[in-house]
């Protein structure tokens, strides 16, 4: 009764699958009187509770992880799945739009925030925070000469970024005040306005050899594995790495030996091939600053993702267009 071209029926009913913030949950239920899970649901669960009730909205986290498989046979009831989130790679998304449901994401909301963690990976990854921080809590007591626990100086350094949307913009802005040489690879070029003195690359395998650090900001796993022993290798020796895109872009068995012989200096990341069980081969390397998918980790950046997403909802409800489709 789902198949592409088959018309819905049903007007109301919210489920939000996953845990929101305070804020978001009360909006959810005095706008929608929407049904809050109080665990992160995955795919089967959520679907099966949207086909009992009958809901027309289903507000996902990245378990509901909804292949073709479950886009041929989605509730009849429901016309709208809202991300709370920018990407939705988690998600058969072009299956359920064959099957007549809308699919939103949040953009925006977590630009910011996701540069300034990118940023804090950065800096982390060049000054060593990882280990300082350790020498501190082990009790410190020991003092370093001058050849002592070196970092390298981001301050001026030539900083390239691969995916030069409005993440990559922004980590460009907040490079920009370290003085920082920028260059940038992505599908097309920008505007002048938008590059801002940046210089683009249409060649990945042509800027890396440039990057004293590099620093991901693609928006979803469509490149496949894009850092690999041989791109790692075009890398200068002693560069350092930066990700905050997607773990499936990375090859992390040549990212530890790139950290382990030196070719890498450090790296900072934020995601990971498998989340939350990442390699933890990675934890044991003293020159990785790690955070746990934590970039859009902040009050304000939370709430504004659930308020989208709700505001895509209610739009659909109401019989507008989303604001944000995919």
């Amino acid at each position: 009764m789902s198949a592409a071209g088959t018309e819905r029926t049903g007007l109301s009913g919210v489920l939000i699958a996953r845990r929101v913030p305070e804020a978001v949950a009360a909006r959810a239920q005095r706008e929608f009187g929407a049904i809050l899970a109080d665990h992160d649901m995955d795919a089967d669960e959520a679907l099966a509770v949207v086909a009992e009730k009958g809901l027309a909205a289903l507000v996902t986290g990245p378990k509901v992880r909804i292949t073709a498989a479950h886009a041929a046979k989605l509730p009849p009831s429901l016309k709208v799945i809202a991300n709370t989130s920018v990407g939705y790679d988690h998600m058969d998304a072009a299956a359920c739009k064959a099957a007549g449901v809308i699919v939103t994401n949040t953009p925006d909301v977590l630009t910011d925030c996701t540069a300034d963690l990118a940023f804090m990976l950065l800096l982390n990854a060049c000054r060593r925070g990882h280990e300082y921080e350790a020498i501190m809590r082990a009790g410190w007591r020991k003092g370093f000469g001058m050849p002592d626990n070196l970092g390298v100086r981001p301050s001026g350094k030539t900083l390239g970024i691969v995916g030069m949307g409005r993440i990559g913009q922004a980590m460009a802005q907040r490079a920009r005040g370290f003085g920082m040489t920028i260059l940038y690879h992505n599908r097309r070029r920008l505007s002048a306005e938008l590059e801002q003195g940046a210089e683009y690359v249409a060649d990945l395998h042509a800027m890396l050899p440039r990057c004293q650090i590099l620093s991901l900001h693609l928006p979803g796993g469509e490149a496949g594995t894009l850092m690999t022993r041989e791109t790692f290798g075009l890398l200068p020796r002693g560069a350092v790495f930066v990700n905050t895109a997607r773990g499936s872009l990375v090859d992390e068995d040549a990212l530890i030996e790139a950290l382990k012989s030196g070719q890498l200096f450090a790296a900072g990341l934020d995601v990971f091939r498998k989340e939350p069980d990442f390699d933890t081969r990675l934890a044991e390397l003293p020159n990785v600053f790690l955070t746990p998918h934590v970039a859009s980790a902040t009050v304000e950046t939370r709430d504004a993702m659930g308020y989208k997403a709700l505001d895509n909802v209610a739009a659909v409800l109401a019989g507008r267009p989303a604001p944000d489709p995919v």
